[in-house]
Formats: structure tokens, C-alpha cells, sequence
């Protein structure tokens, strides 16, 4: 359910603004953008598992919150973010 180290890392290369780059909020949405999709495929097998349910609503919110700084700060940095994740909105 959570991703790997690896993947983590590449996560990070690909959306840092700058080297060194960890706590950017586009990192950031982009990291819990990858563990809400593997626990949404998670929740195809087991559909009664509301413990981790709890933790993909608190996962979406913590994005969303996110993605509300970003657009009230930077309008086009989040165009930009939420059109490379795909995430509708």
C-alpha cells in the first residue's frame, strides 16, 4: 500500500523546482497523489477495509489542502501541477 523508496525518489526528481528539493508542495502532492492511487486499488479487493479507508480520506484532504495554497499563491504552478498528475478538478 505504501510505495517504494525508489519510487519516492523518483517522484521527487521529477517534481522538485530545485535541487535538494523535498518539501515543495508540488513534491508533496505528488508523492500523496501516488499512494491514494495504490490505495484505491487496494480497496478493489478488500472493500470492507475501513481502517485504511480513514487513511485515503485523510491522505485526499491533506492534498487538497495543498493544492488550495498553491492556487490561492501561485495560480500557474497549480495549472501546471494538476495537469502532469491528471488529477481533475
Amino acid at each position: 500500500m505504501s510505495i517504494t523508496a525508489e519510487r519516492k525518489q523518483a517522484l521527487i526528481k521529477e517534481y522538485a523546482t530545485k535541487p535538494n528539493d523535498t518539501g515543495s508542495a508540488e513534491v508533496q502532492v505528488a508523492i500523496l497523489t501516488e499512494r491514494i492511487a495504490n490505495l484505491t486499488g487496494h480497496f478493489k479487493g478488500h472493500a470492507k477495509d475501513n481502517h485504511s479507508r480513514r487513511g485515503l480520506l485523510k491522505m485526499v484532504s491533506a492534498r487538497r489542502g495543498l493544492l488550495d495554497y498553491l492556487k490561492k499563491t501561485e495560480e500557474g504552478r497549480y495549472k501546471a501541477l494538476i495537469q502532469r498528475l491528471g488529477i481533475r478538478r
